[in-house]
């Protein structure tokens, strides 16, 4: 890869998010704006091999895709009616400094556009994946495996999406306060499915996408600025900064996986710990938890366990209880097997493994065959373990994943024919 490949490429990772939304700000059409953007990372090639690569690579971006917009605009002899919203002085161009319009009540383009997404007319799954993808930069592949459908049916539902946007002419603009809650639950899914895809990357050789959890973060922050009373808000932005807590210790040197169990501790992020510890509590305050507040809490025990055999357990086990009251998800049930089968033992928790695999809401989910390998391992069932390991492994994309569970099928057979 040359020099200025590599560039555009990390173009793409950082900015192509904020490139999109300011594009879309003069397209005022998803689909027009999406072309453009593509169209000015195809130029960035030719252009910065040219003339060198830039000092503000997403400045330039923006301002070479804005552009195409304005006369992809022009073209349709619609320029007129659009032409306040194109205002842009001559020096910003030059110096390439995306535009920033002064009645925006929220600063940051993506958050902008994230809100825009979220629009009740659209489905939540709609609103979800449209902005994973328009937004984020995720792959359609990568959101497809996180709602367990094919790629050709996220596609399909990705573009009935854009066309009812551009349908019903849902407005390029934060909404105002009275709209905020009816928005706020489909936002803060979006940057927690952010940072999930960031955190374990669906696909690919490394097994996060740091790039993801950083925006992520950046607009979980922001969300709170915009919305300080709102007690998810502090709990989605306590869950990220525990979970990313750990970011440094997740795989050794090489790449390879490390299970919570193998961390080294003392690198773990205690400024982030801490932060999330203090929004935690404050959010435990003054009635019900809602779901991300509880997450937050079970995401803190595990990170505030000295060791990993002094995790409460127990504790753990009831806040799964309580999360499950509020927010019924299978991918919920799921993970309180993993502590129950420390409080209960793991043909407990198998059972309940088996019963959300006939429920059927997971299939082609990675991690309910993985978590059933393990407890098949530790009762002895080495060779339904092994099937279960396999199935796991044609599941998973990920290459630091499938590396793991190829070494816990390995040391399976390793122990079977020891014993044999």
């Amino acid at each position: 890869m040359t020099a200025v490949e590599a560039a555009v490429a990390d173009a793409h990772r950082r900015g192509w998010g904020l490139v999109l939304a300011s594009t879309a700000r003069v397209a005022r059409d998803l689909d027009l704006a999406e072309e453009c953007v593509q169209e000015a990372y195809a130029a960035a090639l030719v252009g910065w091999a040219r003339d060198g690569i830039p000092d503000n690579p997403e400045a330039w971006l923006t301002t070479a895709a804005k552009r195409r917009a304005m006369d992809a605009v022009r073209r349709e002899q619609v320029f007129r009616s659009k032409l306040p919203l194109l205002v842009e002085s001559e020096e910003m161009a030059d110096e390439m400094v995306p535009v920033k319009e002064p009645e925006d009540a929220v600063p940051d383009e993506r958050l902008r556009l994230i809100f825009m997404c979220c629009h009740p007319a659209l489905a939540q799954e709609a609103q979800l994946a449209l902005t994973l993808r328009l937004v984020c930069g995720v792959p359609t592949g990568d959101i497809a495996r996180a709602f367990l459908v094919s790629e050709p049916t996220m596609a399909a539902r990705l573009t009935r999406a854009k066309k009812k946007i551009s349908a019903a002419r849902i407005p390029y603009r934060v909404p105002g306060a009275a709209e905020l809650p009816d928005r706020l639950s489909a936002v803060l899914g979006v940057i927690h499915l952010l940072f999930t895809a960031g955190h374990t990357a669906p696909s690919g050789a490394s097994l996060m996408r740091a790039d993801l959890v950083d925006q992520a973060l950046h607009l979980a922050r922001m969300l709170r600025e915009l919305m300080p009373d709102e007690r998810e808000v502090w709990g989605l932005l306590a869950l990220l900064l525990g979970s990313d807590a750990r970011r440094a210790t997740r795989v050794d040197a090489h790449g390879r996986l490390l299970r919570l169990e193998e961390q080294d501790r003392s690198r773990w992020d205690r400024a982030a710990i801490a932060e999330a510890h203090d929004l935690i509590v404050d959010g435990l305050r003054g009635g019900r938890p809602g779901r991300y507040v509880l997450q937050a809490a079970i995401a803190s025990l595990y990170a505030e366990a000295p060791a990993y055999e002094q995790t409460d357990w127990p504790q753990i086990v009831t806040m799964y209880d309580a999360l499950l009251a509020v927010w019924p998800s299978p991918v919920v049930a799921l993970n309180r097997t993993v502590a129950l089968a420390r409080v209960s033992g793991p043909a407990r928790a198998l059972a309940e493994v088996e019963e959300l695999e006939k429920d059927g809401r997971l299939a082609g989910y990675h991690y309910l065959p993985a978590i059933k390998a393990d407890l098949l391992r530790r009762l002895g069932r080495a060779d339904e373990a092994a099937a279960a390991y396999r199935q796991a492994l044609g599941l998973t994309a990920n290459e630091a994943e499938r590396e793991f569970l190829a070494e816990r099928l390995a040391a399976l057979r390793a122990a079977v024919d020891h014993e044999a």
